[in-house]
């Protein structure tokens, strides 16, 4: 059994490392993610892993297909979030979670946590990010560059369990560094991070009775919709979700063209 708590050794605290691929850059305005990898990892020793293609059931950005190659066409008829969802959980559990840029992941995977009604995530976070940035001086600290400055393997770029896996060498790298410091414990990792990385937490939003009313009956409702070329129509939709920063709302919803 894996210990978490702050004193633990980190050679027997269980990890996942964890990397999503999405259809754009922002949770927060509607973006889904559409490929997800994981990796438990203990003592030099990998336990399991778990990856998938995700039908976001939303477009890809062209900004986001161009990075990750992934189309709507390939995507279609992969399963959807909720249907990996509970094994995506079991890899989440009793671990210490571990990405690059840690708050991207977290943001969109606490997105899928709201839409299934789950409470939070509880527990540490570890970003090689900012630990790159904390505890050495590269030019640069995306995932690429930070692997060529510590000489380890990359895998495919901007493929889930591709940077999966680059990020796992990347932080035994900095695990060994730390030894050598004798920071050997969960607590010193965090401490030498800056802090624990918090799961992020919805913004509270006020949304019209009627919109409210549509999305907890599974409603269509009617819309007066003004496209970005000022055009105004008329239309019936089918509200999926709402997500927001507190300033900006944003409907995800099927469009019945009429």
């Amino acid at each position: 059994m894996s210990d978490l708590s702050p004193g633990a050794y980190l050679g027997n605290t269980t990890f996942t490392v964890v990397d999503v691929e999405t259809t754009g850059l922002s949770a927060v305005s509607g973006h889904r993610i559409c490929e997800i990898a994981m990796l438990r990892y203990r003592g030099g020793r990998v336990l399991d892993t778990f990856e998938s293609l995700v039908n976001p059931q939303r477009a890809m950005s062209p900004g986001a297909a161009a990075v990750n190659g992934l189309t709507d066409w390939r995507l279609q008829t992969e399963p959807i979030f909720s249907q990996i969802a509970e094994r995506v959980r079991e890899m989440t559990e009793d671990t210490v979670l571990v990405a690059h840029n840690a708050p991207f992941d977290l943001s969109f995977l606490a997105g899928e946590w709201r839409r299934l009604r789950w409470p939070p995530r509880m527990g540490f976070t570890v970003d090689t990010l900012t630990l790159a940035r904390r505890m050495y001086n590269f030019r640069r600290n995306n995932l690429a560059d930070v692997a060529h400055s510590l000489r380890v393997l990359i895998d495919q770029e901007h493929r889930a369990m591709g940077d999966v896996w680059t990020t796992l060498r990347i932080f035994e790298v900095m695990m060994a560094d730390l030894n050598r410091r004798n920071f050997v414990t969960l607590g010193d990792l965090l401490d030498v991070q800056g802090g624990n990385v918090m799961w992020p937490e919805p913004a509270p939003l006020v949304l019209p009775p009627d919109l409210e009313l549509a999305l907890a009956e599974s409603r269509q409702l009617w819309l007066r919709y003004r496209g970005q070329d000022g055009h105004i129509s008329e239309r019936w939709v089918e509200p999926l979700d709402v997500t927001g920063d507190g300033e900006l709302v944003y409907l995800s919803a099927y469009c019945q063209l009429v």
